[in-house]
């Protein structure tokens, strides 16, 4: 098993994602001891938003005559794509900011999204190429979205089951800690439910 660990939460020590992607990634070498584990930390390590010119080293896009400075791009595009297809299982720390996921973890995702390599277009649509990845987000919400009247404000979650989806990876895992910013009673209560979903989820994941 190669594990792909990604973080993108701005609150280093203070985060809750990171707790939770890590308990993740903990428990999975406990059950397979002999998985190895890549770390990205898309905070400290930014990656760049696309640009016209960074978009063409895997896109059409009409830009052309690259400086060094753009080439390298090109080749983080191909590299950080590769290393994402290397992997059989992704963990991923995603806070909800502002209703969706944080601009660092867009900016990878963007990398990811490239014809010929994670999906590919047919006459009937675009169809995914990356198949038996697993996904494991752990999520964290400030206030209350999985269900009742704020549902519809969640463009975190469903984001990314879509992103995933059209890639082709359909084993999208979401632990989630809501009420985070509810008071220190609600958000301990919200860290310890996702704990539980963790080994509810992971137990589930060692049976198949």
């Amino acid at each position: 098993m190669k594990i792909l660990h990604i973080d993108s939460s701005i609150l280093e020590g203070n985060s809750v994602t990171r707790e939770l992607s890590s308990t993740i990634v903990t428990q999975l070498k406990a059950a397979h001891p002999e998985a190895s584990v890549t770390y990205r930390d898309l905070i400290k390590n930014e990656i760049r938003h696309l640009t016209g010119s960074i978009a063409a080293g895997f896109r059409i896009t009409g830009f052309e005559n690259f400086d060094e400075a753009t080439r390298q791009e090109h080749q983080i595009s191909a590299e950080l794509v590769s290393e994402f297809l290397a992997h059989d299982v992704i963990v991923i720390g995603v806070p909800m900011y502002n209703f969706s996921v944080p601009t660092q973890l867009k900016a990878w995702l963007d990398r990811l999204a490239q014809v010929g390599r994670t999906f590919k277009y047919t006459e009937t649509g675009p169809v995914g190429l990356v198949s038996g990845t697993q996904v494991f987000v752990a999520s964290a919400r400030g206030g209350f979205y999985a269900e009742g009247p704020l549902a519809h404000m969640d463009y975190q979650e469903s984001y990314l089951k879509t992103f995933f989806g059209f890639l082709g990876i359909n084993d999208v895992h979401f632990v989630r800690a809501e009420g985070v910013s509810k008071g220190p009673q609600v958000k301990e209560a919200g860290i310890r439910h996702a704990h539980t979903t963790i080994a509810e989820t992971l137990a589930l994941f060692q049976t198949n």
